[in-house]
């Protein structure tokens, strides 16, 4: 009678002869060098799951000098970055290899790096992996391949449920980002993380801070990114964690009395990134900006929340200090330059709808909208939509035809007017030879009397440009 653990091998090493059969290729180089070799962690876990891809992982008793010397004369393509780590690359016919010697490695109390060090047997390797679902191997340098599993990594994949190889303490004193990786993990794969798990991710949380920026997040965009990211989110939060990197997310959770009502800030926050998502086919695919920006929108109401005698709360200006709260945030959290911005000007935007009323938009009021929108408008459109999360039926059908109307025009105002294009009907150039006077902040003032012009009545045409510019000159002389 077959067991999950022969199944799960027989399963796995078919896997890797049909997804990467020069895997065992590359296996028999370390063998005729004197070495083992052998797929591990997370590559073995996804061969289970039918999630293989082309980046494939091994770990060998090689030290990285030999790895290189072995990879060399098998790919073309070879790169040692990560050797410090004990870690060589190699890609061959479109397929990357990285293979690291058996490590051991684990960081000081209060040091940002781990002490590398590497170790001797694939089992010691095992044991320090971050948990039992990544700690399986297939040892591909023994007469036939030989699944190993010391810390029943298969029961957990069947069972869904995250646990470390040793006790959860040690694993998150070797590396604390693996505390974030339990959330990623759950959120890409709907797995539940065990109790003791959990409890050391709470009691841990301040171990956080020795790990960089950069690191946190990296880990954090795979979260936001993973197919579920509310249950990443709420593993996050729940234990603390959210709170050392994050803390503008935990801060959502207002407290609500009985005579001062107002929506769940928090969970209306993840039905919004969730919302999101469900239409994120309107820019092309999975987008970390939208899911960001859904995400922060709110950010600013903890600071402007205001309660309103007689009942009911107001966030007055919101936006604006989210925007502001936003960019600092993810500055800290060391995000690219265009990411801080384009998030940082959705959050300050996303009311902008709602401050046009019952969807009587005027032509200057659509120019105004698009143009502050620039390139972000159909990022703008998906967080507009996302952000109704009322429960009153007639109230969201209402908005939704507010939405498609405003869409509509924006549509038909495009094709007349390139509104994502406007510009004054004349340039500084021609402002500067009409006013006789050279270029210097008068110019830019006038540039922008003409701008503001423009979008409130559309194309003037150069003649009426000339003489509101001339009457704007004659005014401002005097």
């Amino acid at each position: 009678m077959e067991t999950p653990l022969s199944t799960a091998s027989e399963i796995a090493i078919a896997t890797l002869r049909e997804r990467a059969p020069q895997a065992f290729d590359l296996a028999a180089q370390f063998k005729a060098a004197g070495f083992r070799l052998a797929l591990v962690g997370g590559t073995v876990r996804d061969s289970l799951l039918g999630r293989l891809g082309n980046d494939l992982d091994f770990t060998t008793n090689a030290r990285p000098d030999d790895t290189k010397k072995i990879l060399k004369k098998w790919a073309s393509d070879v790169w040692d970055v990560g050797i410090k780590f004990g870690t060589i690359g190699a890609n061959k016919d479109n397929v990357t290899y990285e293979i690291t010697t058996y490590r051991a490695d684990s960081y000081e109390s209060d040091s940002r790096k781990p002490e590398v060090n590497f170790g001797d047997s694939i089992e010691g390797d095992l044991f320090r992996r971050d948990f039992t679902v990544n700690a399986m191997a297939i040892e591909l340098t023994t007469q036939t391949p030989e699944f190993i599993d010391p810390h029943n990594g298969v029961t957990d994949l069947l069972k869904k449920v995250l646990r470390t190889p040793g006790t959860p303490e040690l694993s998150f004193s070797d590396d604390p980002l693996r505390m974030l990786r339990a959330a990623r993990f759950a959120a890409q794969l709907n797995f539940t993380i065990s109790d003791d798990v959990m409890s050391a991710m709470k009691e841990m949380a301040d171990r956080l801070s020795i790990i960089s920026a950069e690191r946190i997040r990296d880990e954090f965009i795979k979260t936001v990114m993973s197919d579920n990211p509310r249950l990443g989110i709420t593993i996050l939060v729940d234990t603390g964690l959210c709170e050392k990197f994050l803390p503008e997310i935990p801060k959502l959770r207002l407290e609500i009395d009985e005579h001062h009502h107002h929506k769940d800030v928090y969970e209306h926050t993840l039905t919004v990134v969730e919302q999101s998502i469900a239409l994120e086919e309107r820019l092309g695919g999975p987008n970390l900006v939208a899911r960001l920006a859904a995400l922060m929108h709110d950010v600013g109401k903890p600071k402007t929340r205001a309660l309103i005698p007689g009942g009911g709360v107001s966030f007055h200006h919101h936006e604006v200090v989210g925007s502001r709260m936003t960019k600092e945030r993810l500055k800290k959290l060391r995000f690219d330059h265009d990411v801080v911005e384009d998030v940082s000007q959705l959050v300050f935007l996303h009311l902008r709808f709602h401050g046009y009323g019952d969807g009587a938009w005027t032509d200057s009021a659509v120019r105004r909208y698009v143009r502050d929108a620039g390139e972000l408008l159909s990022h703008l459109h998906v967080l507009t939509r996302a952000d109704c999360t009322t429960r009153n039926k007639k109230k969201a059908e209402n908005l939704a035809t507010h939405y498609n109307g405003l869409e509509e025009r924006i549509t038909q105002l495009m094709e007349q007017e390139e509104l994502l294009k406007i510009r004054p009907d004349l340039d500084g150039h021609a402002i500067m030879k009409l006013l006789g006077i050279p270029a210097g902040p008068t110019i830019g003032k006038a540039y922008d009397y003409l701008l503001e012009l423009r979008l409130e009545h559309g194309p003037l045409g150069e003649e009426r440009a000339e003489d509101e510019l001339r009457k704007w000159w004659a005014e401002n002389q005097s």
